[in-house]
């Protein structure tokens, strides 16, 4: 699974989880980090990415558009880098489930 970590996230997790994610990038090595929501959409969407974002109008798009691409919503409140990291990887059971299962297009972590 390829993540495409949004702006309202480090850079610096693309990195960090390269061990489980290497084909993964961000919005900011893309030169799109000024770009709006539904254009970053439609790049995941064309180039296979699930989004990884803090910002609930994906949540938004994907009940207007439907999925692809699928959506991990993290929903915590100010953390750390760190945090994200660890959250991402408890739950890596629960996002390798969403990107197998065809009737899944949002995991929601809190």
């Amino acid at each position: 699974m390829k993540l495409l970590f949004d702006h309202n996230l480090s850079p610096r997790l693309v990195n960090r989880l390269a061990d489980l994610f290497p084909k993964s990038t961000h919005v900011y090595t893309l030169g799109m980090d000024q770009a709006e929501d539904s254009e970053v959409w439609t790049y995941a969407q064309n180039n296979g990415f699930t989004i990884v974002t803090r910002d609930s109008d994906y949540n938004e798009l994907l009940v207007l558009r439907s999925f692809p691409p699928k959506v991990i919503w993290v929903r915590r409140g100010n953390c750390s880098t760190t945090e994200i990291e660890a959250i991402l990887r408890s739950h890596l059971a629960d996002i390798q489930t969403l990107a197998n299962d065809p009737t899944l297009g949002i995991l929601t972590l809190y």
